[in-house]
């Protein structure tokens, strides 16, 4: 009996440790669940630092040093990324801002004292060896720049007049001998380590292929690798730690760069990004659905330079002309991916530009110049040929046909016959079918009254050679000719009918409606091509339009120029070199009457470089003579201008210097050195799932990865703002609370005002 009860007491025991247990697994799931519910709805999603991002892009990797890099190359987005500067661009602001330094400003803007933050590092240091970015380095960098011999004068051009001065270990004072607000953009410039270019002489740096191509800066991030794969060359880039602001989320940057579009699409899976799409021939982008494309401008502008040194565009009228008859509109329809710009003083509102397309205004401008439809100078010379003939004592036909042995028999009355008035040198004789009246023979051939074949000037003199009179006459011995020139004649009639109002409408005839043929006017028909202007001299007005080869629609929009400034009567040639060299010795020499070409106003849209007379070229005839910082593509020159943008480029205050540009852009519409078309558009690609990308106002492609910081690919959870775990319990009893509200369902579904359920 006492082992039965001892077997039903250990019996229910276990039924009871297994009633708890199931009671307590029960309660740990259900807190567990019940904490799991509670983290999801007080808790949000936040970037989260790691993952790789690969771009794409077309081009061709080159040495990656700061002084060197092209500007809208890939290079620079790579340069951009593993080296930065005293100072940074922010695409958000479109302001500089703080980078490796912090910065003050002295109050007469002569000054800029630079100060290294703390605990800047090279990339190559490490632990047993740091290198630490000092005011050495610093110095370095700008002082070489400086150096004669160093081998880009475009860049050595920013920093002329600019004394450079060690303070201590950190700091660096720039002097400048005049104040100049932009300034603040020339310290961007990635800083480079003085320790990596010991014993390299100034005029080799460029050369210096070891450290191109294994660069050691101080930026976001540092190379890892180069290497080639079978489609693409792969650049490589890590993270590196710095203790500034921003930190970057994205361990890894892989640049993969092709030969050509096509390679990169067919790897295109691979991708999260691509660098500038490609676009067919109605715009749309090509790029896979799951990419997200994002356009862009940058601060640039294609012109139409006038050479300001050509005798024919020293012509403001026909200058005024030839942009008020250029149709900008048909240019960006017809290439795409361009937006129209009328000034290259990019701040400036575009609706404020006075002067659009309106053909009917560029022939006034044209009719006003130098340069005139040749139908317009014969029709003016037979006119006067007219007005001598109608008026005075000689009545003559004013054509002729006569053979070469003929002679033309002039007659009329009035003027003496005493034999001392003549007419050509000839006696007059007494004509005997007019009393009163007098006769007289003219040779066609003989002395030097003789009439010559074409037109002639006939002369009534009297006995001390006096003109008493004058007529023209024009001698054709060619019976086609005649025609042609009767039937002038007849066309002549008909447009003083129409000036004096006696002819009108359809048989109106206006001197739009005639064109030289052969010498002579004649009807003008619909297939008849617009006529090439001439001066006064009779040269016709011929320019060549000088245009790059790269990129390829530079060659399309200086052919539909060509056929625009054709209908003005401009005879157009353009000329487009085979070889970027070859174009680049025309643009320094200044072998063009207009250049088509692309200019960068970069982050501070500053003009100066561009068109003060400072930057035209001085053509001399000697090569050596030719500078490469000359800017001024018009050769514009301008003591009104040259004040304007000096001031501007001085401390001026945003108001003041709204005030200034705009006077300057007046000056450029009373001057017209160049015709500004269009800037272009670009578009960048990137996959949907890489959040936080906004590419904000750019001036450099690169300008995009100012923002990298902001990029990420991975995400954590935490609470929200004010929740911790703390919160659980309150968070319960408002579940509670909510579970026993008569207006709550079982299921969660509200009991509307209607009674019904939804």
């Amino acid at each position: 009996m006492q082992k039965l009860i001892s077997f039903l007491l250990s019996s229910y025991v276990r039924f009871e440790r297994r009633i708890l247990a199931a009671f307590a697994t029960l309660f740990i799931v259900s807190l567990s669940v019940l904490l799991a519910r509670f983290y999801w709805s007080s808790s949000i999603l936040v970037p989260s630092t790691g993952g790789t991002y690969i771009e794409g892009s077309v081009a061709e990797i080159k040495p990656l040093n700061p002084w060197f890099t092209v500007q809208n190359d890939v290079n620079g987005d790579i340069v951009s990324l593993i080296f930065s500067g005293l100072l940074r661009y922010n695409p958000d602001t479109n302001a500089i801002d703080e980078d490796l330094a912090t910065y003050t400003v002295s109050k007469d803007g002569k000054i800029y004292t630079v100060q290294l933050k703390n605990g800047i590092q090279w990339h190559d240091s490490t632990l047993d060896s740091p290198h630490p970015v000092t005011a050495d380095d610093v110095m370095f960098t700008f002082e070489t720049i400086k150096d004669p011999a160093f081998p880009n004068s475009l860049l050595r051009q920013n920093f002329r007049g600019v004394a450079i001065e060690k303070i201590d270990d950190r700091t660096v004072q720039f002097r400048l001998d005049q104040p100049y607000g932009f300034f603040t953009s020339n310290l961007t410039l990635g800083l480079v380590p003085k320790k990596s270019f010991q014993e390299v002489p100034v005029k080799l740096l460029n050369q210096t292929l070891d450290f191109g191509f294994a660069p050691v800066g101080a930026g976001p991030y540092r190379l890892r690798s180069i290497s080639q794969t079978d489609l693409s060359t792969e650049v490589t880039l890590e993270r590196f730690e710095r203790p500034v602001t921003p930190s970057y989320r994205l361990d890894r940057l892989v640049f993969r760069i092709f030969s050509d579009y096509r390679s990169m699409l067919s790897d295109v899976r691979n991708l999260d990004g691509i660098r500038l799409i490609a676009h067919t021939v109605d715009d749309k982008p090509i790029a896979p659905d799951r990419f997200t494309t994002v356009d862009y401008t940058l601060p640039q502008y294609v012109a139409m330079f006038f050479n300001l040194d050509r005798g024919a565009l020293k012509d403001r009228q026909l200058r005024l002309g030839l942009q008020l008859g250029t149709n900008k509109q048909a240019i960006v329809d017809a290439i795409g991916l361009a937006k129209i710009v009328d000034t290259p003083f990019l701040e400036l509102k575009q609706e404020a530009w006075e002067y659009t397309f309106d053909p009917k205004a560029a022939q006034g401008a044209l009719f006003e110049s130098s340069w005139y439809y040749p139908e317009k100078i014969r029709l003016q010379r037979i006119l006067e040929q007219r007005e001598a003939n109608v008026a005075g004592l000689l009545k003559v036909e004013p054509i002729v046909l006569l053979d070469t042995g003929a002679a033309l028999t002039v007659s009329g009355v009035g003027g003496g016959l005493s034999g001392k008035d003549r007419i050509n040198g000839l006696p007059l004789r007494s004509n005997p079918s007019q009393s009163g009246g007098w006769i007289v023979a003219l040779p066609t051939h003989g002395g030097t009254g003789a009439l010559k074949v074409g037109l002639n000037l006939i002369k009534l003199t009297n006995e001390e050679g006096r003109t008493l009179d004058s007529a023209y006459v024009l001698r054709t011995p060619n019976g086609a000719d005649f025609q042609r020139a009767a039937a002038e004649q007849r066309l002549i009639e008909s447009f003083l009918s129409t000036r004096s109002g006696e002819l009108t409408g359809t048989a109106a005839v206006g001197s739009s409606d005639m064109i030289l043929d052969t010498g002579y006017l004649r009807a003008r028909r619909a297939e008849d091509p617009v006529s090439i202007r001439i001066n006064d001299r009779g040269e016709q007005l011929n320019i060549r339009l000088l245009t790059s080869p790269q990129p390829e629609n530079y060659a399309s929009v200086a052919k539909l120029i060509a056929g625009q400034w054709r209908r003005l009567g401009v005879n157009i040639t353009v000329d487009v070199p085979e070889t970027r060299a070859e174009f680049e010795e025309k643009l320094l020499k200044r072998d063009y009457d207009v250049l088509l070409f692309g200019q960068s106003l970069l982050d501070n849209l500053d003009s100066y470089p561009y068109w003060h007379s400072s930057g035209v070229q001085k053509v001399t005839g000697k090569r050596a003579d030719l500078r490469l910082d000359a800017y001024n593509l018009s050769q514009y020159g301008s003591f009104e201008s040259d004040t304007l943008l000096e001031q501007i480029r001085g401390n001026a205050s945003v108001a003041q210097r709204q005030s200034l540009l705009q006077k300057l852009q007046g000056q450029f519409l009373t001057d017209v050195p160049a015709i500004f078309v269009y800037s272009p558009i670009y578009t960048f690609a990137h996959r949907d799932d890489i959040q936080g990308i906004e590419v904000g106002r750019l001036s450099l492609h690169s300008d995009r990865f100012r923002t990298l910081y902001r990029w990420y690919i991975k995400q954590d959870s935490m609470f929200r703002p004010g929740v911790t775990w703390m919160s659980f319990f309150g968070w319960m009893l408002g579940l509670m609370k909510e579970s026993s509200d008569p207006t709550v369902s079982g299921t969660g579904t509200v009991l509307t005002g209607s009674g019904t359920i939804e």
